[in-house]
């Protein structure tokens, strides 16, 4: 298999991140209209609970993976980094039936936590179930995500995007095709059919898996007959073991923290807006919208973070490995960058066309358009401090990592409730406080890790980082105002969904441009791209007309 380059493997892991994103934002228009408003908040329950114990079972050990094998390949360790991928394993398969058996066993009690007192929607029987459905997908999803973690550790990041693809296309299919037939065909209970949806989960992954462990196979990457070098053979099991728990244990505290912060909100506003005279529809409606549906209209922007994360910690281990610090530096602000300047003009688009977006996804609903208008800048937020969290493990500063994590999360937790108290008080709807809590954590962790890292390395400098930002920033207002100055003119029904999709288009056709062009004039794109790949992209644009 072929070993691909940053930029390149930044390019082809971006490019299938957005797509699988993509499919999974549309796959919700018609899955909303099957299950409606009720069966979106069940759904929302499980899921922010299954992602937060899927993390707990195993989000460090992919990312920990990428990290040891990157470094033992880079130091010729081959027999070293192939007994770490065995050792990582074993770790995951006890980890992983534990994590199954108490999401399993203590479904209802999870379930009473989360409807609380609640009363004239969802049952805490009706979350149990929908659980139990996608418990078992605990004891698959890890293992698919290191296997990816070792090819990624390898810089071959082609069959690992193929894999996420093939993952979300057979879980639409499951979603869509068992909830509509639970109810329309054999006309079953709506908690049937968010069950049957929270299942697929499982069961894509299980097919995902198969088609990766059939590359393992052709390739013979896993080739038990490798000959230990005699530095090796200094390295046992036991030292293997103890350096994957100390890279996992941060990886899996940025994961549970930023699903956390999910899943505080969840909680948090349930309990907070209940008592603020909202009927119960409402109360699940914007509960579910904040921790599950608005974040699945921001999923392009998540891409961005997630596929530079794919290439960023083998490149970052690799430069550090040799001690160049220069190239560390490069590829630290390069990252930083390229996640703000592809998340931005996004992040401004969706923000300025919220309401017809919540349309064309959703519904009419008036308290989603709010939600996704300050959801979106929370994401864009949640980009950076997920780069810089990964760039700090890949570093060693495990400390740091603690210390940015847990400030962001506490923050966030102890001002959600007054945030939205004092929303609500100004006469301003007190949910979107809940929202404004966490772009204040999260902004919070990336200060304090940006200012950290340059304390704790001298090395490390921002002048080019602080330059791409401005040059962004330029290039994003400058797309934002002509599309605020249009949304004066009542031009389009944005309460159809064919105005509100014209609308959408004509912002892209206009907004796009204006960001691309200004940012080529700027030089931003040849900074942050590269000169050759701005030209190669060009030329096969204009049908090798332009960029010779």
């Amino acid at each position: 298999m072929k070993k691909n380059s940053f930029i390149e493997g930044t390019m082809i892991a971006t490019i299938s991140i957005i797509l699988v994103k993509i499919l999974g934002m549309l796959y919700v228009i018609p899955f909303y209209k099957i299950v409606g408003s009720q069966g979106g908040a069940l759904y929302s329950y499980a899921y922010v609970i299954y992602l937060l114990f899927l993390n707990i079972s195993s989000a460090g050990l992919p990312n920990a993976i990428s990290k040891i094998i990157s470094e033992y390949d880079t130091l010729g360790y081959h027999n070293t980094k192939n007994r770490a991928f065995y050792i990582a394993k074993k770790i995951l398969m006890y980890i992983s039936i534990i994590a199954f058996l108490i999401l399993f066993v203590f479904a209802e009690e999870i379930g009473m936590f989360i409807i609380g007192d609640l009363q004239g929607g969802n049952t805490y029987q009706d979350v149990s179930f929908v659980i139990r459905c996608v418990a078992p997908a605990i004891l698959i999803v890890p293992f698919l995500s290191i296997t990816k973690g070792y090819l990624q550790g390898h810089k071959i990041v082609g069959p690992s995007s193929i894999s996420q693809i093939i993952e979300q296309v057979v879980r639409i299919f499951i979603i869509l095709c068992g909830s509509y037939l639970v109810m329309n065909v054999f006309h079953g209970t709506l908690t049937l059919a968010v069950g049957v949806a929270t299942a697929s989960a499982g069961i894509s992954a299980l097919i995902a898996y198969l088609y990766l462990k059939s590359k393992f196979t052709k390739e013979n990457l896993l080739d038990p007959n490798i000959q230990k070098l005699k530095e090796e053979e200094k390295i046992t099991n036991k030292m293997i073991a103890r350096k994957i728990i100390k890279y996992a244990v941060p990886f899996i505290i940025i994961s549970i923290v930023t699903d956390i912060y999910n899943f505080t909100d969840q909680i948090l506003v349930l309990r907070t807006i209940s008592n603020m005279g909202y009927s119960t529809e409402n109360v699940e409606f914007i509960a579910s919208a904040i921790s599950t549906w608005s974040p699945k209209i921001c999923m392009t922007i998540n891409a961005l973070a997630m596929g530079m994360s794919v290439p960023l910690i083998p490149a970052i281990v690799s430069a550090y490995t040799k001690k160049d610090e220069e190239k560390v530096n490069d590829n630290i602000n390069k990252s930083i960058a390229l996640v703000f300047f592809l998340s931005l003009p996004v992040a401004f688009g969706i923000a300025t066309l919220a309401q017809p977006v919540w349309r064309v996804f959703y519904n009419t609903n008036p308290y989603g358009g709010m939600i996704l208008n300050l959801a979106v800048i929370s994401a864009l937020c949640a980009n950076v401090y997920m780069i810089i969290s990964i760039i700090l493990q890949s570093l060693g500063r495990y400390k740091l990592v603690y210390i940015v994590s847990i400030t962001g999360f506490l923050l966030n937790a102890l001002f959600d409730i007054p945030w939205m108290l004092f929303m609500n008080k100004i006469g301003i709807e007190g949910f979107l406080g809940s929202i404004i809590s966490s772009i204040f954590g999260f902004s919070i962790s990336v200060i304090i890790g940006l200012y950290g890292l340059k304390k704790m390395d001298k090395s490390i400098h921002y002048g080019k980082l602080v330059n791409w930002f401005i040059k962004s920033l330029i290039c994003g207002l400058s797309m934002l105002i002509p599309l605020l100055l249009l949304n004066t003119l009542t031009i389009f029904d944005v309460s159809t969904v064919v105005g509100s999709l014209l609308k959408i288009v004509t912002y892209a056709i206009i907004g796009a441009p204006i960001y691309i062009i200004l940012s080529y004039k700027l030089g931003l794109l040849d900074e942050l791209l590269g000169r050759d790949n701005v030209k190669k992209i060009i030329r096969k644009l204009s049908f090798g007309k332009l960029g010779n």
